[in-house]
């Protein structure tokens, strides 16, 4: 109530009130979206151009349209809290969320604008969010949250390789990119476990909060961090698989360690909670047989990065997402019932689309229509049941 006056609240429209409400709400509809044209470009359905090739958007959207407006949504909700000063709202908020939807559509449709200009429209949205991010931080000296600020311009590098893989494929490698935007993420997400999910164990289920141990975070996420610095830096260094198999298998077992002891056998009665850790245990256990991928030729390092993607990621956001729109939003933490059936559906997305294949390559095309309607189906759950919040006003009648 003393970060925002609740009259000037009152005259925004409830989607612009802060940062989670666009971008969660947006960025879930628009995986349903990707995973539906892409099924179909995958199939030869439709007969589409998306800039850089039906692969390349697949990708490009998973990473940098979706996983990146949910970043940015959290982000700037986050940073409220952090600073004690307002978040970005109103028309500064209406724009960014426009230019990250241009982005979307322009990728999807890149006669639009032309190739150029289309990317150039993509590649502004981050820097302008860290940008909003950082003259808060920066106003109150929080150096400790200043970190997502250079995250962010890392991804922004990450990006602007996937783009340049397009106009230079024999510099800059389209797969190395992408992995080098999937372990962004996963060690974004590794640096936020280890600061709320303690706590939100804790919280939910009335026991003591995990003692932290700060030497295992800072080598899990340091892991994490020098397995994305050699991702990037493929195009100089090139990329070798036995390093970056032993780095990832290091950062799976620290993973699976720290997940341990936040004890997720307390978790199983409180959905908002196992589906949390249920995709952590993915993120750890994908990160293992994604390092052993790099060393085993027999294991498909393909097909074990949607272990990671899906299971771990994706698994991640929706828990996330559906937490904090509730909290967010003045209501309490209990999700819809039908959100566990969500949770529960993106977990056997993950395994079919990473097992399956690997067991019956004669099917994959089956495994992979059944993950995308497992996808499909735990997404629109969150939609249909989030979108009435996050369109209107908090129910405690609160700003945000």
């Amino acid at each position: 109530m003393q970060i925002t006056d609740l009259k000037k609240e009152q005259a925004i429209m409830p989607l612009f009130r802060l940062g989670f409400r666009p971008f969660f709400l947006a960025g879930a509809l628009f995986s349903v979206i990707a995973i539906l044209v892409w099924l179909m470009l995958y199939r030869g359905a439709i007969n589409l151009q998306p800039l850089g090739g039906g692969y390349w958007w697949h990708i490009h959207e998973m990473i940098f349209g979706f996983g990146c407006a949910i970043i940015a949504g959290f982000l700037l909700t986050a940073v409220q809290t952090w600073t004690s000063l307002p978040g970005v709202k109103g028309k500064m908020l209406a724009a960014l969320f426009f230019l990250w939807i241009t982005g979307r559509v322009c990728l999807l449709f890149p006669h639009l604008l032309g190739s150029t200009l289309t990317s150039i429209v993509d590649l502004a949205f981050l820097p302008c969010i860290a940008v909003i991010l950082a003259k808060p931080i920066l106003a109150i000296k929080q150096y400790r949250n200043l970190f997502f600020v250079p995250l962010l311009a890392i991804f922004t590098i990450a990006n602007a390789q996937m783009h340049a893989s397009i106009y230079y494929p024999n510099i800059v490698s389209i797969q190395y990119a992408g992995y080098a935007g999937v372990m962004l993420i996963t060690l974004l997400i590794s640096v936020m476990a280890g600061r709320v999910i303690p706590m939100f164990t804790a919280n939910g289920t009335k026991t003591p909060k995990a003692i932290a141990l700060p030497k295992l975070d800072k080598l899990t996420n340091g892991a994490l961090a020098l397995i994305t610095i050699l991702l990037l830096l493929h195009p100089i260094i090139g990329v070798n698989n036995f390093y970056i198999g032993v780095i990832l298998i290091l950062a799976g077992i620290c993973q699976a360690i720290r997940w341990f002891r936040w004890r997720p056998w307390i978790t199983l009665g409180v959905p908002l909670l196992w589906s949390l850790h249920l995709a952590i245990k993915a993120l750890a256990f994908g990160l293992i047989l994604l390092g052993l991928s790099y060393l085993i030729p027999e294991i498909p390092t393909s097909h074990i990065w949607h272990l990671l993607t899906i299971g771990g990621i994706a698994g991640v956001i929706l828990a996330m997402i559906s937490r904090v729109s509730l909290g967010h939003t003045g209501r309490p933490l209990q999700a819809p019932k039908l959100m566990s059936l969500a949770f529960a559906a993106m977990a056997i997305a993950s395994l079919a689309r990473s097992f399956g294949p690997w067991g019956f390559p004669e099917y994959t095309m089956l495994f992979i229509d059944i993950s995308g309607f497992l996808w499909l189906l735990s997404f629109s759950l969150f939609v249909v049941f989030y979108a009435p919040m996050l369109l209107k006003a908090r129910a405690d009648g609160r700003p945000g």
